[in-house]
């Protein structure tokens, strides 16, 4: 009976505290360096550790203009952060509006550089965060020599709004108190008109919004069609990147991220527990998935 009592209660502190357990794989890095390459942006860079290891670290939570466009989905992503930011008409000028943009990018970009030319802290579990696919990077957060939260300062600064893949932190917050308080700070900048908010055309910013959704559920409809994919095409489900995880049928950015932070994931079923992903959903995209090897 006693061991019964004991196991019971057990299980429910286990199921009322999850945070404390999702914070065991966090690592903190001491004396980290800031390593300038020609890439680089606001949210993504690469770092050396002490003792010498070089790799890219994304930042948990946050989203910087696009500075350097590469490819359509680069075009793409920077057409959404305009709208989002409501800077994309600039006077019925789309160059325009791209070149401020794009500059606006840059000076997140400077401003990291600033930040981080003392040595800072990195935390990381070093997740998967191959965003595009082309270099292998982690997911992180970077507190610096000042104490203070990077991605938090971006969001203040209003030189990123508050998007992508979140966490529980290493000091107790969960994944979304982490999300919904870099969402107060989004806030706060467009209140104060800071960095690109300054540039916000708040009377047209909610059909650039509009726009920007009816873009994306065109997409979804489009990737809904038959075997949107090659019958034979196979995507993990705990290692794939997001670029990858959107061409699933009807999956957009936002479940993309979503299914991110669940990894990993201990079968495939459990994805229907993902805000988002009905039995509906998961029917869909349930033959392309695969867990990965373990």
């Amino acid at each position: 009976m006693i061991i019964r009592i004991t196991l019971v209660a057990f299980l429910l502190i286990l199921s009322s505290a999850p945070d404390v357990f999702a914070q065991r794989d966090l690592q903190r890095l001491e004396n980290c360096q800031f390593i300038e390459t020609e890439w680089c942006d606001g949210d993504s860079f690469q770092v050396k550790t002490a003792e010498g290891k070089k790799f890219t670290l994304r930042l948990y939570g946050v989203d910087c203009l696009e500075s350097h466009v590469n490819d359509d989905s680069d075009a793409r992503r920077l057409r959404g952060q305009r709208r989002y930011f409501g800077i994309s008409n600039f006077g019925g000028n789309p160059r325009a509006s791209i070149a401020a943009a794009k500059k606006m990018g840059n000076e997140a970009r400077n401003f990291i550089i600033a930040e981080l030319k003392q040595p800072f802290t990195v935390i990381t579990a070093f997740a998967d965060a191959r965003g595009d696919g082309k270099y292998k990077r982690y997911y992180g957060f970077i507190t610096t020599s000042q104490g203070e939260d990077l991605a938090e300062q971006l969001v203040r600064m209003g030189h990123a709004r508050a998007f992508g893949v979140n966490r529980s932190t290493i000091d107790g917050r969960s994944r979304d108190e982490h999300r919904e308080s870099l969402k107060d700070l989004e806030f706060q900048a467009a209140i104060a008109g800071a960095g690109i908010w300054k540039a916000t055309d708040w009377d047209s910013l909610p059909e650039q919004r509009r726009a920007q959704r009816r873009e994306a559920e065109e997409l979804n409809l489009a990737k809904g069609i038959p075997q949107p994919l090659d019958p034979s095409t196979k995507i993990k489900l705990n290692s794939a990147p997001r670029d990858v995880v959107m061409q699933l049928p009807g999956i957009g950015e936002a479940i993309a991220n979503r299914i991110i932070e669940g990894r990993p994931y201990k079968s495939i079923g459990s994805l229907v527990e993902v805000d988002g992903i009905g039995i509906k959903k998961m029917k869909q995209i349930r033959p392309y998935l695969v867990l990965d090897p373990k």
